[in-house]
């Protein structure tokens, strides 16, 4: 095939050997599976900003740590510059997540280099050598369902034990090799402590994943695994050994402000006698 515009510096500096063809079209990206000397990979070609379809993405930014100050102050005015740095920034956290979740058992596609906006990584193959279907294309029995359920939530785990957050996780973002699901699309991964979306993205990833499998395994459809999961997280009691059950109950017992509020009052009150006290001794 002919070679896609942003490809042809890869080629020519000889990373890439050939484009086979292209694999998908997504909102974020064009992935492209090519050759590599005898090793065929897949590249990622990431869209500029104006021609992604991703919506809220400023939500999914919030948290991440930039470089440095005149990064920051660049990226805050909106120059060209800005811009050009929140672009990087935006393709970083896709490479930095993958080395940084498949360091803590999560399968993952291996990734190789970015360049130019394009990540070259490992292609996910089934068992025939074929491209890996997604999740949302395969069927699965009730016994699979499970298994692979209990496979996701431990993924799921591991993520927030690592301090992130997919924020996009569903059926469509998962592929299924030879081994079982592994997980693709992470650029709009998010700071588990430092997102103030975090929490929601997290309960709609685990949602999603549960109502997926729930079709074949209708036991899930109910079970908490979110709750369970976030709360253990908030508790720090959460670590990637963690045995889930699915089940949570949400605590009924209301805040007690009355006296919240006399306890400020009377922290307060103590901290003026410390002040009249020294005031005096003065």
């Amino acid at each position: 095939m002919k070679i896609p515009k942003r490809l042809q510096p890869l080629v020519d500096d000889g990373l890439i050997d050939d484009v086979i063809r292209r694999l998908k079209s997504g909102k974020e990206a064009d992935v492209f599976i090519v050759r590599c000397g005898e090793e065929i990979r897949c590249a990622k070609v990431y869209k500029e900003a104006d021609k992604r379809n991703f919506k809220q993405a400023v939500n999914y930014q919030e948290g991440r740590k930039v470089r440095n100050s005149r990064d920051a102050r660049a990226m805050s005015k909106g120059s060209k510059f800005g811009r050009q740095q929140q672009e990087e920034a935006w393709q970083n956290t896709e490479v930095d997540a993958l080395y940084l979740l498949a360091k803590a058992g999560v399968r993952v596609p291996q990734p190789d280099i970015c360049l130019d906006g394009v990540l070259l990584m490992e292609l996910i193959t089934d068992e025939e050598g074929l491209v890996a279907p997604r999740l949302s294309d395969v069927s699965l029995t009730q016994e699979q369902a499970l298994a692979d359920h209990a496979v996701m939530m431990n993924y799921a785990v591991r993520m927030l034990c690592a301090g992130l957050v997919h924020g996009d996780l569903s059926e469509f973002n998962v592929l299924m090799d030879k081994n079982g699901p592994v997980i693709i699309d992470l650029p709009q991964v998010v700071d588990a402590a430092a997102n103030n979306h975090a929490k929601s993205m997290f309960e709609r990833d685990i949602n999603n994943m549960s109502n997926f499998y729930g079709q074949y395994a209708p036991e899930l459809l109910n079970s908490k695994y979110a709750k369970e999961i976030w709360a253990l997280y908030q508790e720090g009691n959460l670590t990637p050994e963690s045995v889930l059950t699915g089940k949570f109950v949400e605590s009924s017992k209301r805040a007690d402000v009355g006296s919240v509020l006399e306890e400020i009052q009377a922290a307060s009150e103590e901290h003026q006698r410390q002040l009249m006290a020294r005031n005096e001794e003065d």
